[in-house]
């Protein structure tokens, strides 16, 4: 007998660009006074982060606090998705002049890939694997290209750096959401 997947969360629509102008007031991340020096070390520290909170309990970790929030290993999964994600956006930036990056529904992919039936150990390793691989990915960015821009499709452009920032907020405010 296959289960349904629970109901995803209401999709959030809000631009979270505004990130790059000031603190967020929920998770108290401050993009702007990130170093782009700073942005794979802080990564490796957040992935760790992530690592200790997914060796709790099995069936804690795995349970919604409430049924239109995700459980722990739900924003584990997404966070490990996102990382995959960027480090794809990070070579076409870097490959390709002004690229243009495909949509990507957040909440489709939990469904998809049902989340809600995560190993939070497997996760766990993912999570490491894909947020390391980020972070060198960003060690690896010449000086010359910090500045190299892309887009999404909702009219939001991006150079590597301002792309950086705005990624790092997403983990950490993720980790904030389920400490």
């Amino acid at each position: 007998m296959t289960t349904q997947p629970p109901e995803p969360p209401p999709p959030d629509l809000k631009d979270w660009t505004w990130v790059l102008d000031r603190e967020c007031p929920e998770c108290g991340f401050d993009a702007g006074s990130v170093e782009r020096q700073q942005i794979g070390d802080l990564l490796r520290q957040n992935t760790e982060r992530w690592r200790k909170v997914l060796r709790g309990d099995e069936q804690a970790l795995r349970t919604r606090p409430r049924p239109q929030t995700w459980s722990t290993t739900e924003y584990a999964c997404h966070v490990r998705d996102v990382h995959r994600l960027y480090l794809e956006r990070l070579h076409l930036m870097l490959h390709e002049d002004d690229p243009l990056f495909a949509n990507w529904d957040q909440n489709v992919t939990a469904v998809e890939m049902r989340y809600d039936l995560a190993d939070p150990a497997v996760v766990s390793q993912e999570l490491a694997e894909a947020g390391l691989a980020l972070a060198d990915g960003f060690d690896a960015v010449e000086e010359h290209q910090w500045s190299r821009p892309g887009r999404r499709s909702d009219g939001a452009s991006f150079t590597v750096e301002s792309f950086a920032r705005y990624l790092l907020h997403d983990p950490v405010h993720h980790l904030h959401d389920v400490t």
